[in-house]
């Protein structure tokens, strides 16, 4: 089969690979929908450094295939996977990770907490830009018949990641929520949140992207590159600021401004990955009761939680995807994405 590779300085090859076999408790997926994140970026850029560790997770000597939003049918069977764990045909997701499946984080459903190591699909692992996968039957998740495949790839990484940090939020219906950064996982967010109740104030730089995020829901815009993100957050909330607030772009000096535009004894979050944030403990966070966590991804209930929400309430997932895209189109895929003005990407195989 052929898989997409990321080799460096924003290069990548479509490179020849064996179809993959399953181990005793693995699955091979058939890819059907295959997502384009804003973290793939990170690999894309970057040169490629076998044993390098800056992700928090070792990478391979040699580039794997990319690609950690997997969505497909299951198409074989390990030799000790029952059918009540999964059948020939079931559609389903991906949870990305395999860990040890012994250890606490791992039986819990979280394997990227794995206190063993992770592997971690599409980066020290092979990932979706292929026809099939390899993954052990411990990472599916049902993929509702109400959803489609693309649906169900952005509900592997971006979608659930987005609705993993509005629950850790704890968001409910009248609170207000700004959300920093209107990319792929911004854009969910701004979505999931209308869904939940929340009124929501979306922030970028792009117009295109504040221009997407209005049609998804959001009550006001905000452009950070043109105005002051605090001092208009608290315009728009009768000068307290917002009750809840998302950062998703990593950029520093919007997760400064997440900090800061949160109203007293209110919550802000960091979704966004890698990077760095200054903060005037007192007066940002210690004298306002302010309450600062980090959201990394979601459990594997947590990806079912969300699948059954985007499902019962009817939202539009697709409305994310802009470009569809082909294996042979992977190049020109991803130097569009890469501009970071679009929304999302999704590879058919």
């Amino acid at each position: 089969m052929r898989g997409v590779v990321f080799t460096g300085d924003r290069n990548l090859e479509i490179r020849d690979f064996p179809d993959p076999v399953p181990g005793p408790r693995d699955v091979i997926l058939e890819i059907k929908a295959s997502g384009m994140c804003g973290s793939d970026l990170h690999r894309y850029r970057a040169p490629f450094n076998p044993g390098d560790t800056s992700s928090g997770f070792k990478l391979a000597d040699e580039p794997m295939i990319a690609g950690h939003e997997p969505c497909g049918v299951v198409a074989e069977l390990g030799s000790a996977v029952s059918d009540q764990e999964a059948k020939i045909g079931q559609r389903v997701m991906d949870h990305h990770y395999e860990g040890c499946g012994s250890c606490k984080h791992c039986k819990g459903g979280w394997q990227q907490m794995c206190l063993d190591g992770t592997t971690v699909f599409g980066s020290s692992g092979h990932g979706a830009h292929a026809k099939y996968m390899r993954v052990p039957v411990s990472t599916l998740v049902p993929l509702p018949e109400e959803l489609s495949f693309t649906t169900g790839a952005a509900i592997s990484c971006g979608t659930g990641t987005a609705y993993g940090a509005l629950r850790r939020l704890q968001v409910q219906g009248g609170e207000t929520i700004a959300i920093f950064g209107q990319g792929p996982v911004g854009l969910s967010a701004t979505q999931l949140a209308t869904a939940m109740g929340a009124r929501v104030i979306a922030l970028d730089i792009s117009p295109e992207r504040l221009a997407m995020a209005t049609a998804f829901g959001a009550t006001e815009i905000i452009n950070a590159s043109s105005n002051d993100p605090v001092s208009a957050i608290r315009e728009l909330t009768h000068g307290e600021g917002a009750h809840k607030t998302l950062e998703a772009s990593s950029a520093p000096s919007a997760r400064q401004a997440a900090v800061q535009a949160v109203r007293s004894w209110g919550i802000a979050c960091f979704v966004g990955e890698r990077g760095n944030v200054a903060l005037d403990v007192s007066p940002d966070l210690l004298r306002r009761q302010v309450t600062l966590v980090g959201s990394w991804t979601f459990s594997t209930q947590g990806q079912s939680d969300c699948a059954e929400f985007v499902a019962d309430n009817n939202i539009d997932v697709e409305a994310l995807f802009t470009d569809t895209w082909s294996l042979d189109q992977a190049q020109e895929a991803y130097e569009k994405f890469d501009t970071q003005t679009t929304g999302k990407g999704v590879i058919i195989p």
